[in-house]
């Protein structure tokens, strides 16, 4: 619950940020063992990850239940509003750090090695490339895997279809949004429906890309640097389109359970925010990994 101080909110003590403490250092502590090789780790890092399972679902919880007892008021809109702003913007510096690195291999690293012959003679400045090699590929004849043990994935199939499941999706979740300001609560639920059912889409056809791509094509994370950067890049953007798919369902369920006014639903807003940023990240994906 919450206390007022003049017009400060106040909210009162809480011990999910310490039970969300417990669950992060579960997790990391599970992971370092598991790169140590340690038999424990995997299960520390399923314990840690339940814990933030858990902490997730009540935590919300709590807050939607108290934003749907009244509770809040125009100060905490507020700082929602601007904690969510700017945790899109370190979602677009944590993406930038991924572009910028495709753009240094591809334009400055690969084109400096082509002229120094530091890997092997006749080393060309071509993209994609599997050099500098992987681990994977010590002891294998470095000019052989660079000349094309693997094939990139072309833009115009399936990526070109999932800019199109998500430029669509864009459409959908806005077309709910005026819904929802208009007050016609069936038309919200339909269109917000659509939405969640074109990202559940998206993210089937990229597992179905993935499984082409490792199985067919040669290209895996392990492929040198083309390789590592597209799936780091493509990677974390579907993991951005989970948790936004998720957290649209989560709303369409509040939507059916009658939450939110047109006046009062800053929950769906922050969700189209942060929807509206995953489709506009795919279109640069789409542009500079998959057509150029």
């Amino acid at each position: 619950m919450s206390a007022e101080h003049g017009s400060y909110y106040l909210p009162e003590p809480t011990r999910w940020p310490a039970i969300t403490s417990s669950g992060l250092f579960l997790l990391a502590l599970g992971f370092i063992m598991l790169m140590n090789e340690h038999s424990v780790g995997p299960w520390f890092m399923i314990a840690g990850f339940l814990v933030l399972l858990y902490v997730i679902v009540s935590w919300f919880g709590e807050v939607a239940g108290e934003s749907e007892r009244g509770l809040y008021d125009s100060q905490v809109d507020m700082s929602f509003r601007m904690g969510m702003g700017w945790f899109i913007v370190s979602e677009v510096m944590f993406f930038a750090a991924f572009f910028g690195a495709l753009f240094y291999a591809r334009m400055l690293a690969v084109p400096w090695l082509s002229e120094t012959d530091s890997l092997w003679p006749g080393f060309e400045n071509v993209w994609p490339t599997a050099g500098p090699l992987g681990e994977n590929y010590i002891g294998a004849d470095a000019h052989e895997v660079a000349s094309g043990q693997f094939a990139s994935i072309g833009a115009w199939g399936l990526p070109f279809w999932n800019t199109v499941i998500l430029l669509t999706s864009s459409v959908t979740v806005t077309i709910a949004h005026w819904a929802l300001k208009e007050g016609h609560r069936l038309k919200l639920i339909i269109w917000l429906g659509i939405t969640v059912l074109l990202g559940s889409t998206f993210l089937y056809l990229q597992a179905t890309e993935y499984a082409h791509a490792y199985t067919e094509l040669g290209l895996t994370l392990g492929t040198g640097v083309y390789g590592s950067t597209f799936f780091m890049l493509t990677g974390f953007h579907g993991l951005h389109v989970t948790i936004g798919t998720i957290t649209l369902a989560v709303i369409l369920f509040r939507c059916i359970k009658g939450h939110f006014t047109k006046d009062n639903h800053f929950a769906f807003e922050a969700a189209a925010w942060y929807w509206h940023f995953v489709d506009t990240v795919w279109v640069g994906l789409f542009i500079f990994v998959y057509v150029l």
